[in-house]
This record gives C-alpha cells, sequence and structure tokens, in this order.
C-alpha cells in the first residue's frame, strides 16, 4: 500500500530509521536551486546544502540530464572494466587538479575516500602511524574515525587504527614535535567543518607540507567539505600554495549523487599492490557521469568566485547583527561559522520554525552555514534578518 499522508509516512521514517539521527519535524519533497519545500508547501531558504553536498544547487538541470542519459544507457560496471564515463570523470577531475595530483580512486562518500588515503598511505611509506588535528573530523567509518578527533564518536569504538596522535589545529610547533620518522601521514582539512569552521592559518598547512616533505610523511588533505568552490577557489588548496600527496574528496563532487575520491601523486599510487584495496560501486557510470557534469557545470560558471564575492558580503553583515550572544564570525567563502557564547541549538530550531531557515551545527555553540553556491543574495540578505531576530 502507498502511503499519501505525509504524516504518516514522516511517522515511518521515524519508526523505521535506525534511530541514529535526531530527525526534524517536516518531510521535505522537492528542491531547487537554494530552496527546499516540505509536504505542506512550505518554502525554505536551504543553508544546510545536504552537509555541503549541494553546492551547484538542488537538481541542478545540468547534472539532472546527465543521470538521465547515463541511467539509460549503463548504470553499473566494475572497474576491472574501462567505461566510457570513468575515463571522462579521471580526466575531467584530473584537468582542474595541480599536475602532480594525476591518480584517482573513486569512492562512493567521504570517509571512503579518507579509508582509501590512510591505506595509500601505510602502503607507500611502509609506516602505521598518523598525525591528526584535535576538532578535526574525518568520518565515521572504523579507519576514518580513528584520525577523527572528537571524543565521543571515537570512545565508544575503541580501539580503533592506532597509532594516532592528535595535535592543536594551527599549532606548528605541536606538528613539528609530532612528525617523525614512524610517521606515515598527517591528515587536516583546510577549514575544520564540524569542528567549528575554523580555517588554517597559510603558517600551519605550508608547514605541515615542509615537515612531511622533510621526514618522509605523505601529507593528506581532506577537502570533502572545503572542496568544489565552496571556500572561494576550486579548491582550498590554492589559497595555501601546497600541493598535498594525496586529496580527498567528495560532498558536491557529484552535484548531488554520491561520489567520492582520492587523488594521489602517482609515486603513491605505485606503491600499493595489486588488489590492496577495492569498492564494487566506487566509479560507477552513474556517478562518473554526474560528477564530469558537476564539474564542467562549476567550471562554466565558475560558481568559487560567487562563493568569494557572496561569503565577503555574508559574513560582513553577520558580523554588523549587534548581539552580545556572538562570539565570533568566521570562515572562507560560503562556509561560515557564528559562534554564539552559549548553546546554538535553540536558535538553529528557531530559524526553521520561525523563519524557514535550515541551518545546523558545529559543535555546541557555532551555528554552520553551508548554502548551495548558487543561493542569491536577496535570500543570503533574510538569513541575516532572521538570525538578527532571533538574537
Amino acid at each position: 500500500m502507498v502511503q499519501t499522508d505525509w504524516k504518516a509516512l514522516l511517522e515511518a521514517e521515524k519508526r523505521l530509521d535506525s534511530g541514529v539521527y535526531t530527525k526534524h519535524d517536516l518531510l521535505i519533497v522537492r528542491g531547487k536551486g537554494a530552496r527546499v519545500w516540505d509536504a505542506e508547501g512550505n518554502e525554505y531558504i536551504d543553508c544546510v546544502g545536504g552537509y555541503g553536498v549541494a553546492n551547484l544547487g538542488h537538481a541542478n538541470p545540468e547534472v539532472v540530464e546527465a543521470i538521465k542519459r547515463q541511467a539509460e544507457v549503463l548504470l553499473s560496471m566494475p572497474q576491472t572494466l574501462p567505461t566510457e564515463a570513468r575515463a571522462r570523470f579521471y580526466l575531467a577531475l584530473t584537468s582542474i587538479l595541480p599536475p602532480e595530483l594525476n591518480r584517482v580512486f573513486p569512492t562512493n562518500s567521504g570517509t571512503e575516500a579518507n579509508e582509501a588515503a590512510l591505506k595509500f598511505a601505510r602502503a607507500a611509506t611502509g609506516r602505521k602511524k598518523f598525525v591528526a588535528a584535535m576538532r578535526g573530523f574525518s568520518g565515521r567509518t572504523m579507519g576514518s574515525l580513528s584520525v577523527t578527533w572528537e571524543p565521543k564518536y571515537r570512545e565508544p569504538f575503541l580501539p580503533l587504527v592506532e597509532p594516532v596522535s592528535f595535535i592543536p589545529y594551527n599549532d606548528v610547533e605541536a606538528l613539528e614535535k609530532a612528525v617523525d620518522g614512524e610517521t606515515a601521514a598527517v591528515i587536516l582539512e583546510p577549514v575544520q567543518g564540524e569542528g567549528g569552521v575554523r580555517p588554517a592559518t597559510l603558517e600551519f598547512l605550508q608547514a605541515a607540507r615542509r615537515l612531511t616533505q622533510e621526514r618522509g610523511a605523505l601529507l593528506i588533505l581532506d577537502e570533502i567539505q572545503t572542496g568544489m568552490g565552496r571556500t572561494g577557489t576550486r579548491f582550498a588548496l590554492e589559497r595555501y600554495g601546497i600541493v598535498p600527496d594525496i586529496l580527498t574528496l567528495a560532498k558536491a563532487l557529484g552535484g548531488g549523487v554520491p561520489l567520492g575520491a582520492a587523488v594521489m601523486r602517482q609515486e603513491v599510487a605505485e606503491k600499493m599492490p595489486k588488489g590492496g584495496h577495492g569498492t564494487t560501486f566506487g566509479g560507477n557510470p552513474l556517478a562518473m557521469a554526474a560528477g564530469v557534469a558537476a564539474i564542467e557545470y562549476l567550471e562554466k560558471t565558475r560558481l568559487w568566485e560567487r562563493a568569494e564575492r557572496l561569503g565577503r558580503w555574508f559574513m560582513e553583515e553577520l558580523r554588523k547583527v549587534d548581539s552580545p550572544k556572538v562570539r565570533e564570525v568566521r570562515g572562507l567563502g560560503l562556509m561560515v561559522g557564528l559562534e554564539l557564547k552559549e548553546k546554538s541549538a535553540p536558535y538553529i530550531q528557531r530559524l526553521e520554525k520561525e523563519h524557514r531557515v535550515l541551518t545546523l551545527a558545529a559543535g555546541p555553540n557555532v551555528i554552520r552555514f553551508l548554502p548551495p553556491l548558487v543561493i542569491e543574495e536577496e535570500d543570503l540578505a533574510r538569513v541575516v534578518e532572521a538570525v538578527r531576530t532571533v538574537l
């Protein structure tokens, strides 16, 4: 029996779901650009953006058309059998990255990309240790969780992959002490998303590049949330003038379709033995076609320039909000965090219920904004006014 009562469908999702997520009391039925609609016809400005997936906007017409075309031709094919779609994706992705990053391992998600990166790093160096940052977030599967700092995510599942050393983010001295002859890789986000929307300093990331090169370790740069124009450049690495040994990508890479990748230097890829890693669905033709369309749309529209311009304006306007509850506004491009001096959850809830603005948390005190990069300035202005009102 098909359920047509949206409240019954919402209840069914809550009742039958695994329970690991706290569910909102609404049922989203469609999206377009930077707006989404619930089953009652209410329209929302979406500043969640699928946790950074919807950079190109919901139902991006060029991605939708590419998915339709590919679905009629070929949906699945293992990587042992080359496909036109996969070859086109590899060409498109490597064409917008530094030339040193020329070998691609496709995945279905960001945590899978980081899992692959950790294995490639161990294979390439013959070492076991990893260095990661406090407040860093790399995923929730067992390997990625090992280099994720938040104790509430890690502790229920110990023991994890060891050894891992966690250092304060942006602390060059601590980094220098942590990277040694046993370090396989340092893994860092150029902007910590889950950790409070905290950008890295130029000095910190450049030191990470220098130290890993000097001491025979690899640098893994996690751009799962910062990639595809989010921070005001195609990839945040361009802001810092560095090229990592492995770059991990996902979220917006497929234009809304599950797609991730670990992109690495050739000398790293060559150290992984045949069959040393694998994925059944990674590199499937449907995701590859969506990825090509997403990259081509990004290049055609140069959305990173829009993210830089609107992000600067948005942060300036948020800083004008006159409230003693605000501690700091920070971010890069349209990856923006508003840190409060108290818990952010009540304000996130009020933004949704009273103003139809969807936002998300980044730690207990930060309201995080990840709108699609196609968002109109007038919508961002409405978001600022909503924030001003609830504060």
